[in-house]
C-alpha cells in the first residue's frame, strides 16, 4: 500500500537514509554513504523521472553514463547499446520536453543502466505510461534479467510483478508481511476459485442461497451478474452447476478464475481505503 515503507527502504539499501538498526550488505558488502566500489555495480531508477531538459536524449544519457565510465570510447558503445536497448533511435536528437510520457520514462530507464549495472532497482518505472509503452519496459526488464541482471522492482501494479517477477514481498507498515514465489504468496489465502455467473435477469434469491452454501467465502451482486468467491479443495464447480440445474436456472455464462496476485494482496493488507 501507499506509505508501506518501499522508497525508504531503496534509499536505505543505497546508504541515502541512516537507520537505527540493523546491517544492510549488497554483494557480500556491507553498504555505507561511501561504499562506491558497491554503488557503480547499481543503477537507479526512481519514480519520479530525472532528466535534463536542456540536454538530448543522447546527451541525458551519455552524462549519466559518464558518472561511472570515463573512458569515451567505451561509454560511446555503451551510450549506443543504451539508446537501443529502449528503442529511442528515432528521438535520440530530441530534448525531453519534446517526448511523450513513455519516452521520457524508457530515456530515464536508458540513464539508469547505461554504465551496465550488475543490481537494477526500479521504483515503480511504469507509473503513468501507455500499455504500448508499459510492455516495452516490461519486456526490456525481462530481457536483462536472462542476460544475469538482478532486478529490484517495485510497483502497485500487481499483474506485473505476477507477470515478471520470480520472488515477491509484500509490505505493508515498513514490514514484510509475505514473501515468496506466486505459488506460495497464493497458498497463504483461502480463495480457491472466482466464479462468474451472468444470468439473463437479476435474482436476489439465488445470491442469498449461494451464500449459504459450504463452499462459498464470499458472494457479491450487481445487476444480472453474481460474483462467487469459492475456499480452496472444493468442487466448487461441479456442486454449483448441480445446484443451478435443480433449480431449473440456466445462465447465459459461467466462468472461473483462478486466484490472482492482487487477492492476495487484498486480502493479507486489507480492503479498506488508506488516507496516506
Amino acid at each position: 500500500p501507499n506509505g508501506s515503507g518501499k522508497s525508504t527502504t531503496i534509499n536505505c539499501i543505497l546508504a541515502l537514509l541512516k537507520y537505527k538498526k540493523g546491517d544492510i550488505t549488497v554483494f557480500g558488502k556491507k553498504m555505507t554513504p561511501n561504499s562506491y566500489d558497491v554503488k557503480k555495480e547499481i543503477g537507479v531508477v526512481m519514480q519520479e523521472i530525472a532528466l535534463f531538459d536542456e540536454l538530448t536524449v543522447r546527451e541525458n544519457i551519455d552524462y549519466f553514463c559518464s558518472l561511472y565510465v570515463s573512458d569515451k570510447k567505451i561509454r560511446k558503445v555503451l551510450v549506443e547499446d543504451a539508446i537501443d536497448f529502449v528503442e529511442l533511435r528515432h528521438h535520440q536528437k530530441f530534448y525531453p520536453k519534446k517526448l511523450s510520457g513513455g519516452l521520457r520514462r524508457r530515456l530515464n530507464i536508458a540513464c539508469g543502466l547505461a554504465h551496465r549495472p550488475k543490481l537494477i532497482i526500479l521504483d515503480e518505472p511504469t507509473v503513468a505510461v501507455d500499455p504500448q509503452s508499459r510492455n516495452k519496459i516490461l519486456d526490456g526488464i525481462v530481457a536483462l534479467n536472462k542476460k544475469g541482471v538482478t532486478i529490484l522492482y517495485t510497483s502497485h501494479y500487481m499483474e506485473e510483478v505476477e507477470q515478471i517477477c520470480h520472488r515477491m514481498a509484500i509490505m505493508d507498515n515498513g514490514q514484510i508481511i509475505a514473501q515468496g514465489n506466486i505459488t506460495e504468496l497464493k497458498d497463504l489465502i483461502d480463495i480457491g476459485l472466482k466464479i462468474t455467473i451472468e444470468l439473463p435477469d437479476a435474482n436476489h434469491q439465488l445470491a442469498k442461497d449461494l451464500y449459504n452454501m459450504d463452499f462459498v467465502l464470499n458472494v457479491s451482486e450487481k445487476e444480472q451478474v453474481i460474483t462467487i468467491t469459492a475456499k480452496k479443495d472444493s468442487d466448487a464447480m461441479i456442486i454449483l452447476l448441480e445446484f443451478l440445474k435443480g433449480k431449473n436456472i440456466y445462465p447465459k455464462k459461467i466462468y472461473s478464475e483462478l486466484p490472482t496476485l492482487n487477492d492476495v494482496f487484498l486480502e493479507i493488507t486489507g480492503k479498506e481505503l488508506r488516507d496516506n
